[in-house]
Parts: C-alpha cells; sequence; structure tokens
C-alpha cells in the first residue's frame, strides 16, 4: 500500500524545512502524495513541484498538491481550514491571501510591543532577520524567545506568553468561515476542516461548527492525525458520515518547530492510504 500525508508545512510559513528539503524528505520515506498546506500562503508550492519532478523515482512519482492552511474566525477563536488541489495562480486567492499576511503583519507587530513591555527584547525585524521570506507565525516568536533565553522551550512561550488567553497575545482579523470555503473553492480547490479536535470543543459543539461548515459547502474533514488517540479518528469519521465529508489526513508536519512529528508518520503510527485521494479527486469532478 502507498500513503500520503495532505497537511504539510515548509519554511515558507512555520515549517523548519524548504519546500525542496520537503520533497525530498517525502521522496526518501516513499510517500506517493504530500499537500504542501503552509500557512495563508502557497509561496512554496511552485518551488516543492519543481523539486518533485527532479526528485522523484520514476517507479514511485511524488505529487505535490498544492494547498493552503487558512484561518478563519469562529465564535471568538480561529479555526484552520484547509484548501487543497488550489489553482495558486488565481488572482482572488492570492490577494486574499497577500491581505492575511498583512494583517499577520499588523498583528505581529502589536504583539512584538507587548511581548517588549514584558522586557523580551524582540522585534518583527528581528524574526524576519532570523527567518527570511516566511510568514510569521506564534511559533516564530516562540523560537526566538527559547534561542534567546527568554523562554526554557517553545511549549514554554506558548503557555506562558503566546497562548489565545495571555495578556500579550493579540486576535487577528480573520475571514469567516463561509468566505473561506467560498475563497478555496473559487481557486479551484476543496475546503477541509483541519485538525477538528484542537479546537477543544466538545461533541455537541463540535456538531454545530461541522453542521456549520457542512451548509457552507465544506468538502473534507481531517479524521487522520498525528495527535488522535483512543476513538479519536472514529469520531471524526461518524461526522464525516452524517455530513457526507471525504476523509483527509495529515501530519501536520512543521519540521524542528514540531520535533516528535515525522513526515508522513506523524508520532510513529500514522498511516494515510493513498486511496484518500480518490474520493477528493471525485468531488473536485
Amino acid at each position: 500500500m502507498k500513503y500520503i500525508d495532505l497537511h504539510v508545512h515548509s519554511n515558507a510559513s512555520d515549517g523548519t524545512l524548504t519546500p525542496a528539503e520537503v520533497v525530498s524528505l517525502a521522496a526518501s520515506l516513499s510517500l506517493s502524495a504530500i499537500a504542501l498546506t503552509d500557512h495563508d500562503t502557497v509561496a512554496g508550492v511552485a518551488e516543492a513541484q519543481a523539486a518533485a519532478l527532479v526528485m522523484s523515482d520514476a517507479s514511485n512519482p511524488l505529487r505535490i498538491i498544492p494547498g493552503a492552511e487558512i484561518s478563519a474566525a469562529y465564535k471568538g477563536r480561529d479555526i484552520h481550514i484547509l484548501g487543497l488541489f488550489l489553482d495558486t495562480k488565481n488572482n482572488a486567492l492570492i490577494k486574499t491571501l497577500n491581505e492575511a499576511v498583512a494583517k499577520r503583519e499588523e498583528r505581529n507587530e502589536k504583539m512584538a510591543a507587548n511581548l517588549r513591555g514584558a522586557g523580551i527584547d524582540i522585534t518583527v525585524d528581528k524574526l524576519k532577520a532570523a527567518e527570511g521570506e516566511a510568514v510569521l507565525t506564534r511559533a516564530h516568536f516562540a523560537k526566538y524567545m527559547t534561542e534567546h533565553g527568554f523562554t526554557k522551550s517553545n511549549k514554554d512561550a506558548f503557555d506562558r506568553f503566546l497562548n489565545d488567553s495571555s495578556p500579550y497575545y493579540v486576535p487577528r482579523d480573520y475571514l469567516s468561515p463561509e468566505a473561506t470555503i467560498d475563497l478555496i473553492h473559487e481557486a479551484g480547490g476543496l475546503a477541509v476542516l483541519a485538525h477538528p479536535l484542537l479546537y477543544k470543543y466538545n461533541l455537541e459543539q463540535l456538531d454545530v461548527l461541522i453542521a456549520l461548515l457542512a451548509g457552507f459547502g465544506l468538502d473534507g474533514i481531517e479524521a487522520i492525525y498525528s495527535l488522535n488517540t483512543g476513538f479519536d479518528e472514529g469520531i471524526i469519521r461518524r461526522y464525516a458520515n452524517r455530513y457526507n465529508l471525504a476523509i483527509t489526513g495529515g501530519s501536520d508536519f512543521h519540521g524542528m518547530n514540531k520535533p516528535d512529528i515525522s513526515l508522513g508518520s506523524g508520532k510513529g503510527n500514522l498511516q494515510i492510504p493513498e486511496s484518500l485521494l480518490e474520493s477528493l479527486e471525485k468531488r473536485l469532478k
């Protein structure tokens, strides 16, 4: 059986490997497909696709699914919707993602100022000097704070300074879920709710969210995920059946920013069958 990974990050956002390095790793693992789903950007997709042409084994070609992980606002919090099979040259998509990145930068400036008020010597310029052209996220803040001795670890940075309830946190101006799904469809893609159990809703609240998104045209839900335990996958599969959603799966690989999560295999036992692509492509048609 061949395996895939439909939730992967590079250093175009908050991963640590370049798109080409991600592709090289995927090829070495004999994955048959990966989706590059960086936060609010498709900037790494062209590099990944070009690398796949060079690095893929002819007997086991590696397919790159163009994607993005887009944040949307829901009841005062953000949820993440994956766009898969995106037309990366779609004007509406590029314009909206560029606006999202600009809003991220505005938020990052405010959050850096808040952290300086707490005695942490951090600026967006210093983050950019360290991270280049990446779309800056809280993971970059955590990495910087840990590397410069302000926090003990990335987890410590989030626990003390970067979580949603922290006084230093600044919320972003997100798209609505409906607008996010519409944007993905306009760009020819499929909209998938990422890691639904990470939002910490109880099952009734999660049902309300999924029903709402399904009403807006949600295509799929990420049922196979690195952090699933126990009956988690079965719970999400039941929601998929209830609302006629396709199943997807992904590791949420970030390289060394999430060192315990490996490409393709998550925490070691993740297996996402290539057959999932068939049902996704049927929806595309």
